[in-house]
């Protein structure tokens, strides 16, 4: 994915918060909600937020999972 690309996948996301729902965080980290749903109940996934009965991905977390998740990892592509 090239810089701009990336870009425009975090201002559609983001939509001018920093926290973003279930739906969104999957669509800026690339993968599907159901994905990222399962990897929050695994405790794999990124942090997350409950507001209430609402869950919720800051925008700085998803981020750093993303960092942190590439970082010497081989791949089994």
């Amino acid at each position: 994915m090239d810089k701009n690309d990336a870009i425009k996948r975090a201002s559609q996301a983001k939509k001018g918060s920093p926290f973003l729902n279930t739906e969104q965080a999957a669509f800026y980290l690339g993968l599907c909600p159901r994905k990222l749903q399962s990897m929050r109940s695994e405790g794999t996934g990124p942090r997350f937020r409950r507001h209430s009965r609402y869950v919720r991905y800051h925008i700085d977390d998803l981020d750093s999972w993303s960092r942190d998740t590439t970082k010497g990892e081989t791949g089994d592509a």
